[in-house]
């Protein structure tokens, strides 16, 4: 990792000499991610609507309900994004400390009476007025800062070539200790989602190969270890159970992943036609709007608009990729690189329960899943790989 410097982002000059700073980050944003995002937004906001607006029991009446909070938390979610390249990447790197701390603070809250069980999951903080909080999908984004930050710090400053054992000790263990309290929520569909993000994190540092081992090593361990002592709630069990034999208890257990791929399957080549779908009308797909959207998509648009998800994904994991590779600071790189590895394992783990080929862990579509604390995550880290981008040093 050889070459890595810290430069200050300097704003262009007109040929008159004026600043030019806010036309130069508008031109230099990553249109195809943005594009990308947002037209993904937009196709949940369509599935979360189909999937929820003749569900009286859950709208209240309204089957506008779903679609206007989507709709919301995306417009929050776009601002939270906004801002986050007007600070800056680097200018929140010095603030990355008290994030985290408030992170951590924030999950322990779920475990004091502030918290709310949530299909088996003791994972939120109920605000009011029908919003909630999930602290967890925050922690994935403070998670990738907080070990950034430590790993690039003398590899950025010119010190180091690499991160020696010691930083990528300390960073491991400051990982260790949200990922630890969501573990004992249980939320073991984002310790999942935060475990491929330190393995993505320590890739893109260069630390040493054996962090890398030892860390998968300890992985199969620890997950031997939990399910010898019995650490795994009931429904756990269950869906992991209804995983490996998918003909297990089909009205119980295996129930969701079953009407899942019956929705999934009925849509064909073209699908059945947006909003009208008979498993999706007849409500017989659990949680469709937030775990199971992608069934919608499914039989709904078929395997074209399904396949559009797909190609709209990956143009996403494509752009952040080119961003990691481009920028010239260690720190940038690593920032990019936890969240092409959050977006691209999320995405598969949710698409991939839908089929059957992974277990149910309850993890939302990024972009296209009701839920506003994911939206909000996934706009904030846009938000940084933009900042990555526009503020990439500008040669003399």
């Amino acid at each position: 990792m050889a070459g890595f410097s810290v430069q200050r982002y300097a704003p262009e000059r007109s040929a008159w000499g004026k600043l030019t700073a806010r036309d130069s980050v508008v031109r230099k944003l990553d249109w195809p991610l943005l594009g990308s995002a947002l037209a993904l937004s937009f196709i949940g906001s369509l599935l979360v609507y189909s999937a929820t607006r003749g569900r009286d029991s859950l709208t209240h009446g309204d089957p506008y309900y779903f679609l206007f909070r989507h709709a919301l938390n995306t417009g929050i979610g776009f601002a939270l994004m906004v801002g986050t390249i007007w600070l800056g990447h680097r200018t929140l790197r010095g603030a990355v400390p008290i994030l985290y701390g408030l992170s951590v603070i924030l999950v322990l809250a779920v475990l004091t009476p502030l918290g709310a069980t949530v299909n088996g999951a003791h994972a939120w903080i109920i605000i009011g007025g029908g919003f909630s909080l999930q602290p967890s999908e925050f922690t994935k984004i403070t998670i990738i800062l907080i070990m950034a930050m430590l790993l690039a710090e003398r590899v950025d400053a010119g010190d180091q070539l690499h991160p020696d054992h010691r930083t990528v000790a300390k960073a491991l263990g400051l990982a260790a200790v949200p990922m630890a309290v969501v573990m004992g929520m249980p939320d073991l569909g984002s310790v999942m989602v935060m475990v491929v993000i330190v393995l993505g994190v320590l890739l893109a540092s260069g630390a040493s190969n054996r962090w890398i081992g030892g860390l998968l090593g300890a992985g199969v361990a620890g997950a031997i270890a939990i399910w010898q002592l019995g650490l795994l709630d009931e429904y756990q069990i269950a869906r992991f159970a209804a995983f490996a034999n998918p003909a297990l208890d089909p009205a119980g257990v295996g129930y969701n992943t079953n009407q899942a791929r019956i929705a999934i399957g009925s849509g064909g080549l073209s699908g059945t036609g947006l909003f009208h779908g008979t498993q999706t009308t007849g409500q017989f797909v659990p949680e469709q709007q937030t775990d199971f959207v992608f069934t919608v998509a499914g039989e709904e648009l078929g395997f074209l608009g399904a396949g559009l998800i797909l190609v709209l994904l990956g143009v996403v994991l494509w752009r952040a990729c080119r961003i990691a590779r481009e920028t010239t600071e260690l720190y940038g790189t690593i920032v990019a690189a936890g969240i092409i590895a959050w977006f691209a394992f999320q995405a598969f783990e949710n698409i991939g329960m839908t089929l059957g080929i992974m277990p149910v862990a309850g993890l939302p579509l990024p972009f296209v899943s009701y839920g506003g604390s994911s939206m909000f995550a996934v706009w904030v880290a846009v938000g940084l790989l933009q900042s990555i981008r526009v503020q990439r040093p500008i040669s003399a």
